[in-house]
């Protein structure tokens, strides 16, 4: 849940503070299982995706210093948590077999007929 406003024309409306309510989907995407035949330990991607998520929830985006002069779009915040993501698999967060993923995908849900996503590629260790 998060307060933000736009600039813009191509915002309309949504130019002026509103609130917005996501739910919040990351995909983890390899083209081989690791060794214990999975794509990513689920618990730590949880864990960690929680804390990226932590860092804006319920905050009003124009009041954060690290949020200032950009617009904080659905798609913009898709690609900064699939970037924090990578910060965090890169940084070993989610376990070592983490680093053998070949991509990141977010999609935010505003609703049951309104979403919109970023993908990103990973580089791979080798």
């Amino acid at each position: 849940m998060i307060a933000h406003s736009f600039r813009g024309e191509v915002f309309g409306p949504a130019q002026r503070l509103h609130g917005a309510t996501f739910l919040v989907d990351a995909t983890f995407k390899r083209a081989e299982l690791d060794s214990d035949n999975i794509v990513v330990d689920i618990g730590l991607a949880t864990q960690e995706l929680g804390k990226v998520l932590a860092a804006f929830n319920y905050r009003n985006l124009d009041e954060e210093p690290q949020f200032a002069g950009i617009n904080t779009s659905t798609e913009w915040l898709a690609k900064h948590i699939a970037d924090q993501l990578a910060d965090k698999i890169s940084e070993g967060a989610l376990g070592e077999g983490a680093h053998g993923i070949d991509a990141i995908a977010v999609t935010l849900h505003e609703s049951h007929v309104a979403w919109a996503g970023y993908e990103r590629a990973l580089r791979t260790a080798g």
